[in-house]
């Protein structure tokens, strides 16, 4: 079925096929970045409803390339992951294939899919401030005003590099262009109060020990820190930050998106678009979004009690794909101002 010659890890996907208890006359193989058990409710939730037969293989990282290596032999049917930068690279390596389902444009808005059909946002999770509840006393803000010189030596902020600040970045380029976005990025830097460093749980943590008053972050581990039992101090450092939804007030608020697209040869291909319907319905979209404290795309889908209780977020109505353009610029631009120096 995979064809003579099989990558690595079409071979770990056809082990794990094989160790099925029966086969089934219907599956769909899923190479996914996102950890398998924030997945596994989706699928468990799909096959009671369908019996169609999921298998997943995690992969960390090198997905588009690894299946662009795997060519026609691929197993893969469809592919789950996180960021805009992930979704338009696996597009750009080729290794997806268009869509037109009516179910589906239907659930996804226009402006988290992409024009061509090749990929589709499932949830969002808003690039936001962490501020100090102790130490900040407005209850909102602009991106713009992270710029500004009140807040020198007050911000935290992972590398500039991450794809989560590109793309904050792209955005503002899309909004602002590139010699005014340029200027605000080297003021955010003038006000940075430590070197770029660490992931988004860790600028909660330079809020709560005092290193900083703000931080940027995705709303989402907010949910995941405030949840954390295996690191119980993580808590402390949710609980000493509240969340401010930049720009809420005029265009919205940066978000960026998971998402799903077609494996260009995927070999199980009908039985991958009911699982691409299923995840896109709002059923689909709440149980998948309440899993990873994110927010459905749908517009009347729900997202969980915890994700309600950060407050009403306005999501920047500019399309994804439009950001996405930007991406280059953004990189480029962190390395001239010295972002990460």
């Amino acid at each position: 079925m995979f064809g003579k010659r099989m990558s690595t890890a079409a071979c770990a996907l056809l082990a794990l096929i094989a160790s099925g208890a029966s086969a089934q006359s219907e599956e769909v193989n899923i190479y996914s970045y996102r950890q398998p058990d924030l997945i596994a409710p989706l699928l468990e939730a799909f096959t009671k409803e369908t019996g169609i037969k999921t298998n997943l293989l995690y992969l960390d990282k090198g997905l588009a390339e690894r299946m662009k290596a795997e060519g026609v032999n691929s197993p893969a049917d469809l592919i789950l992951t996180v960021d805009i930068a992930r979704l338009t690279t696996a597009k750009e390596a080729g290794v997806t294939q268009p869509v037109e389902d009516e179910a589906i444009n239907a659930d996804i808005p226009a402006n988290f899919r992409d024009p061509e059909g090749h990929w589709f946002g499932l949830t969002t999770r808003g690039r936001v401030v962490y501020a100090s509840k102790d130490r900040v006393s407005q209850d909102s803000i602009t991106y713009e005003e992270l710029a500004d010189p009140k807040w020198k030596g007050r911000i935290c902020i992972r590398s500039g590099q991450h794809s989560y600040n590109i793309g904050l970045i792209s955005s503002m380029i899309a909004h602002h262009g590139e010699e005014e976005t340029e200027k605000w990025l080297a003021g955010v830097k003038d006000n940075l109060a430590r070197k770029p460093s660490g992931n988004d749980r860790l600028q909660a943590k330079g809020i709560y020990t005092g290193e900083c008053d703000i931080g940027i972050g995705n709303t989402y581990y907010v949910g995941l820190m405030m949840t954390d039992d295996k690191e119980p101090e993580q808590k402390d450092w949710a609980a000493a930050i509240k969340i401010l939804f930049p720009n809420n007030d005029d265009r919205g608020t940066h978000v960026n998106i998971s998402g799903m697209a077609l494996a260009r040869h995927a070999p199980h291909k009908e039985a991958a678009l009911k699982l691409m319907e299923f995840l896109a319905s709002p059923e689909g979209q709440e149980l998948y979004a309440e899993k990873v404290f994110e927010y459905p795309v749908f517009p009347d889908a729900e997202p969980s009690a915890i994700v309600k209780s950060f407050g009403q977020i306005k999501p920047d109505s500019l399309p994804l794909s439009e950001i996405a353009k930007n991406q280059k610029a953004a990189s480029e631009m962190v390395d001239r101002v010295g972002f990460d120096n």
